[in-house]
């Protein structure tokens, strides 16, 4: 998260979502109101994160998609208001989500659990591959920044490449997201704990994967210069030529690849919880306007 502020503005936006959840079975109209204001308050979180993804995270990917979610979220609680869509699963699920990813972000021995765990994960694999970065500690005060040393693009010797595991590398986002989607949908418990048992482990795994590659591609610079240092000078607001590699890995390769992992991982639950279209449906409604049968696609 970028501040206070918008840690605070979390907890407010899940709180928000998991009221109208409550409230939807006995006290529908206000469980509706409640539902609007959650999505109102979303896309104002999204929008603080716009600058920050954007300016300070270098991330074109999550910039945009934080962009898009404003204007999303805010023609939801239009549709939710006047009763166009009623959305109470994709409601319920996202209180969900939040309470699952929340704790890691906001409590600090959950958060040093998290980052410190993939960190000697990411170590551990690194060194059957045959790399032994030394691992020190990073501003955040956890051990999870991975050091290689080479010469630099300008020459330098001994030039230290450091990535550090922070929130965002654990896994945990993603994670809460399908753990969010398969607790809300309305199906029996041993598929929806099937789904979860599919998609953790697979997901945490594909992770790790992800920290060791930025790592090592940062590390011994896989893609210093030439057509890479270009692309990224184009999509990013930098000229050091050092980062070209890490930015390229991170915010091009590892971000596309998380976002074609995700939906993959989606139709591949979908086998296994059916029920999970509705969610997905509702979700396509938001983006296109129109209906679609996902549902009774898998059903069959």
């Amino acid at each position: 998260m970028v501040s206070a502020l918008t840690d605070t503005l979390a907890w407010v936006v899940i709180a928000a979502f998991g009221t109208s959840a409550i409230l939807q079975t006995n006290h529908r109209q206000y469980s509706r109101y409640a539902a609007v204001a959650a999505w109102t308050l979303f896309a104002a979180f999204w929008g603080l994160l716009v600058p920050y993804y954007f300016f300070e995270h270098l991330s074109l990917i999550e910039g945009v998609l934080s962009a898009v979610a404003v204007p999303a979220c805010l023609y939801t609680a239009y549709l939710v208001g006047t009763g166009k869509r009623q959305l109470v699963t994709l409601t319920r699920s996202i209180a969900i989500m939040g309470l699952l990813f929340l704790p890691f972000q906001t409590i600090e021995p959950a958060r040093q659990f998290a980052i410190e765990a993939v960190a000697q994960q990411a170590e551990w694999l690194m060194a059957q591959f045959g790399y032994y970065p030394p691992v020190v500690e990073g501003d955040h005060g956890y051990l999870a920044k991975f050091v290689f040393t080479g010469e630099s693009v300008t020459g330098e010797s001994g030039h230290r490449y450091t990535t550090t595991v922070l929130m965002a590398c654990t896994g945990i986002g993603s994670m809460s997201i399908v753990g969010g989607l398969a607790l809300a949908v309305k199906a029996p418990m041993k598929r929806r704990m099937q789904a979860l048992a599919v998609a953790l482990p697979v997901i945490y795994g594909l992770n790790v994967i992800r920290v060791v590659f930025i790592a090592v591609a940062h590390g011994k610079q896989w893609f210093r210069g030439g057509i890479y240092e270009s692309l990224v000078f184009v999509l990013f607001p930098t000229n050091d030529g050092n980062m070209v590699s890490y930015l390229f890995a991170d915010r091009v390769l590892a971000q596309s690849a998380s976002v074609v992992a995700l939906v993959v991982l989606t139709f591949a639950l979908l086998r296994i919880v059916p029920e999970l279209g509705g969610v997905v449906e509702d979700v396509a409604y938001i983006a296109t306007g129109n209906e679609y049968e996902i549902t009774r696609r898998f059903a069959e």
